[in-house]
């Protein structure tokens, strides 16, 4: 009975943050908005070191590249968090650390307990320059269909401080991955969010060069869908976990 009940607080949950992504207005926090995708899952016992790299490609707009450095160990079974240190280099400017952000992540289901798997992002980030402040809720969602492995992600974000508009915002992030072998999967992506609906192909994979240690890696190069939309957008992730 208590894990009857269990099942149905979760799934409430998951209803009402859908509830308030349908209804929120359809942007996506200021700034860049390709970026990482997540899964639900947490590895209990695990510690991750993270390098991400996001490079902006614009004929009309200045380069932009931003460089994050992340810490991240797992809490239990459920829930795990990470720590970034983040950079910004624009145009002929030198790269400037600029923002901090902790994220926790909490699975909400176990894997294939049900037909979706569930889990919660939480974010919390602060623009050290401009004392400006960003908190977000993700939905993470991902199914098997056979050797394909499709994945989401909807956000709502409240942002404030300096230079902000103290407004309610959304994200939306799917990935659909082609399990071809566990060192190299094809890939493809979406990114919406505000002034950017970006898509295109990715390539990820899992090495494992000893006992209990895994290297991820991805690389992904994504076209804007509309005018307003960056030109080119080409993301790079690596992952440490032992």
């Amino acid at each position: 009975m208590t894990r009857c009940f269990q099942h149905a607080n979760r799934i409430c949950l998951v209803t009402a943050i859908m509830t308030v992504l349908v209804i929120a207005r359809p942007a996506v926090a200021d700034g860049i908005v390709v970026g990482k995708i997540y899964d639900p899952y947490v590895q209990p016992l695990e510690t991750e070191l993270e390098w991400r790299m996001v490079d902006l490609r614009d004929d009309q707009l200045p380069d932009v590249i931003q460089h994050s450095l992340g810490f991240g160990r797992s809490i239990s079974d459920r829930w795990s968090y990470e720590l970034y240190a983040i950079g910004n280099k624009a145009a002929e400017d030198s790269l400037s650390l600029n923002t901090y952000e902790l994220e926790f992540k909490w699975q909400l289901t176990e894997q294939g307990e049900f037909a979706f798997d569930w889990g919660l992002l939480f974010e919390l980030e602060r623009e050290i320059d401009a004392n400006a402040w960003e908190l977000a809720t993700s939905l993470l969602t991902s199914r098997d269909f056979g050797k394909i492995t499709a994945t989401a992600n909807l956000g709502l974000i409240y942002e404030w401080g300096e230079g902000r508009a103290n407004e309610f915002e959304t994200a939306l992030h799917v990935q659909t991955r082609y399990r071809l072998q566990e060192a190299f999967e094809p890939a493809i992506e979406l990114h919406m969010g505000q002034d950017t609906i970006a898509i295109g192909p990715a390539l990820t994979g899992l090495i494992r060069p000893s006992q209990g240690k895994k290297l991820r890696w991805e690389l992904g190069v994504f076209l804007g869908a509309d005018s307003k939309s960056p030109e080119q957008t080409i993301k790079a992730n690596i992952e440490f976990e032992f």
